[in-house]
C-alpha cells in the first residue's frame, strides 16, 4: 500500500458499513479523514469492523471523528457508551465547588476519549468554548458557562481528560457563536458587536487556553466589525487573529460546508476554496454526498506539507487497546464512577 499524505477533505459514509463507492471516495488523495453520525453506529462490534475497514483503507491512516461531545450531542449511547453531562452540568458544579467541577471535567474528558478510541475512533469535536448568554438555541446547555473565566479551566481540564486517553481537542466555535440566536445550520447568524467586546469576552477562553487546545474549528458567524464573511471563510479570523494575534498553529477545520451559514460563500467548492484561503487546513462536508463528490472532483489545491502534517498529528500515537482493556483501566473505572455521580 502506497503512502497518501492526508488531504484537506472530511467526509461521511451512509450507513453501518463501506460500499464500493464510499472506499472509492475514501482512497482519493483529496480526502483526509471521515466524521461518524448515529447513523453509523449500531453496536460495539459493528463500529470496530467499521473503523478497522476505514483505517485500513490507507496509509496513514483517515483520521475518524465525531461530534461526541456529552449532554444533547453525542452520536453514541448504547452498548457500553456513557451518556455524558452537558457542558452546562460542570459549569454548575463550578459554582458550587470549582476544584470539584475541575476534577470531574477531567473525568467526563477520559471516559469520552477511552470509549471511543477502544473503538477505533480517533477525534471528537470538542469541547465547545462559546459562552452561554442565554440567546442561542442551538448551543445552549452546550456551553459550559457564561463566564469565559470559568469556560476556559472547565474546556481545559476536560482537554486533559481527553490527552490522558490519548485524544487531542477541538474547540470550537470561534471566536464564539453563543451571543447569536440564529442557529448556523439553518440560517446566516450575524453577530453585531464591535471586536473589542468579543476579543475581551468569547475570545477569552482562547486566550486562556493557549496550547491546551490541539485545533479550533470557526464559526459560520459573520462578524461585521471585522470582515463581512464568516470567520472559517475570513482571513482576517483565521490568519490574522486565530493565527498572527493568538499564535494558534494547531488545526483549523472549518464547519460543514453544506450549513446554510456557508453559504454566502457560493456553491461547495467556492466554499472551500475560500475557507482553504482563510487559512483552515481541513473543510467537513457533511450529509450532502453529491456535495462532496463535486468537491473532490472539482477542486485542486495545491498539496500543503505543513497542513496535512498539521492533520496528520491528531491521530492518536499509540493504540489505547480494545473493549477488554477498557474494562482493565483503572483510570477509566474511576472517571466512570465521578461522572456517574455527576449525572446521578
Amino acid at each position: 500500500m502506497r503512502t497518501t499524505p492526508p488531504g484537506p477533505v472530511m467526509i461521511d459514509v451512509a450507513g453501518f458499513e463501506l460500499d464500493a463507492e464510499d472506499r472509492e471516495l475514501l482512497a482519493h488523495p483529496s480526502v483526509g479523514g471521515l466524521i461518524l453520525f448515529a447513523r453509523n453506529f449500531h453496536d460495539a462490534k459493528q463500529l470496530v469492523a467499521l473503523t478497522e475497514a476505514i483505517h485500513a483503507l490507507r496509509r496513514p491512516p483517515l483520521l475518524i471523528a465525531v461530534d461526541h461531545e456529552g449532554g444533547r450531542v453525542q452520536r453514541f449511547k448504547s452498548d457500553g457508551f456513557t451518556h455524558l453531562p452537558s457542558m452546562r452540568t460542570l459549569g454548575a458544579r463550578y459554582e458550587a465547588d470549582a476544584q470539584g467541577a475541575l476534577a470531574d471535567a477531567r473525568a467526563a474528558g477520559y471516559v469520552l476519549a477511552a470509549e471511543l478510541r477502544a473503538l477505533g475512533v480517533d477525534l471528537s469535536f470538542t469541547p465547545v468554548l462559546d459562552l452561554d448568554f442565554g440567546r442561542s438555541g442551538v448551543i445552549g446547555d452546550r456551553a459550559f458557562h457564561r463566564d469565559p473565566a470559568i469556560v476556559a479551566p472547565l474546556a481545559g481540564s476536560l482537554a486533559e481528560g481527553l490527552r490522558a486517553a490519548g485524544m487531542k481537542s477541538v474547540g470550537k466555535h470561534f471566536p464564539g457563536h453563543g451571543f447569536v440566536e440564529a442557529d448556523s445550520h439553518v440560517a446566516i447568524p450575524v453577530d453585531e458587536r464591535d471586536f473589542d467586546t468579543i476579543w475581551a469576552d468569547d475570545i477569552r477562553p482562547y486566550i486562556d487556553l493557549g496550547r491546551q487546545i490541539d485545533a479550533v474549528m470557526p464559526a459560520h458567524v459573520i462578524y461585521p466589525a471585522v470582515d463581512r464573511m464568516p470567520a472559517g471563510f475570513s482571513r482576517a479570523w483565521v490568519q490574522g487573529i486565530l493565527r498572527d494575534k493568538l499564535s494558534f498553529d494547531g488545526v483549523v477545520f472549518s464547519d460543514d460546508l453544506s450549513m446554510e451559514g456557508a453559504s454566502v460563500a457560493g456553491d461547495v467548492i467556492a466554499r472551500a476554496e475560500a475557507a482553504w484561503d482563510a487559512g483552515c487546513d481541513m473543510v467537513l462536508v457533511c450529509n450532502a454526498r453529491d456535495q462532496a463528490v463535486k468537491l473532490i472532483d472539482g477542486w485542486r489545491p495545491a498539496f500543503d506539507s505543513v497542513r496535512s502534517a498539521r492533520v496528520e498529528s491528531l491521530m492518536p500515537k499509540q493504540p489505547y487497546g480494545d473493549r477488554t482493556v477498557l474494562a482493565q483501566d483503572v483510570r477509566y473505572r474511576d472517571a466512570l464512577a465521578a461522572v456517574q455521580r455527576l449525572i446521578g
